[in-house]
């Protein structure tokens, strides 16, 4: 990787490396370790030290990117829905524009091109990105409980984890050999974990 100019700003923690790495990341360029390290003016051995190995800091980058683009999807999906509407449709609006967003970000596109393997890895064993999605997803859900405007079959930790799970495995198909991504099918199993009405009307 070519590197960058001088230091942005002398480091002062483990949030100067996210931010930094979180901008590479988003330019599509590689997570470099030893150009973090450069740029911000520390050695490699405390950079190791506040933020882990590089895959734990991707992690983080990446579940921060799952943060921004979930609450993007919720203001989207309410808007689109209108003051006071909610319940299971919501639920899946959310999901639908959050995995379609994820699908077409161009940080996520150049990973995914450059280090596939590295990618599904981080995101779908247990881990921070997993953990970030299931706490969004459980807030959604007991956002839309507590209002009155759904009803659970399971308890909704567990649902939480089941629909990260499901939408996961079906959104990175592609890159677990299956041709493309298979949002429409993600969708139509959380109409059911949610209650929404199915194609069928059921």
């Amino acid at each position: 990787m070519a590197e960058r100019s001088a230091p942005v700003l002398p480091a002062r923690g483990p949030a100067d490396v996210v931010a930094l790495a979180t901008r590479a990341y988003l330019d599509g360029e590689p997570v470099d370790m030893s150009a973090l390290a450069h740029q911000l003016g520390i050695g490699r051995a405390t950079l190791y030290r506040w933020v882990g190995n590089r895959e734990e800091l991707l992690a983080v980058v990446l579940a921060e990117a799952t943060e921004r683009t979930f609450r993007s999807a919720e203001r989207s999906a309410q808007n689109g829905q209108g003051p006071g509407a909610g319940g299971p449709e919501y639920v899946v609006d959310v999901l639908a524009r959050f995995m379609r967003a994820v699908l077409a970000a161009p940080g996520l596109k150049a990973l995914t091109q450059r280090e596939p393997m590295v990618f599904i890895r981080l995101a779908t064993m247990p881990g921070a990105i997993e953990d970030r999605a299931a706490a969004l997803v459980e807030e959604l859900l007991e956002q839309e409980r507590a209002a009155g405007r759904l009803t659970l079959p399971l308890p909704i930790t567990a649902l939480a984890v089941a629909i990260v799970r499901v939408c996961d495995f079906h959104m990175y198909a592609h890159l677990l050999g299956r041709g493309a991504p298979e949002v429409e099918t993600a969708l139509a199993i959380v109409r059911v974990l949610v209650g929404a009405p199915t194609a069928d009307g059921g």
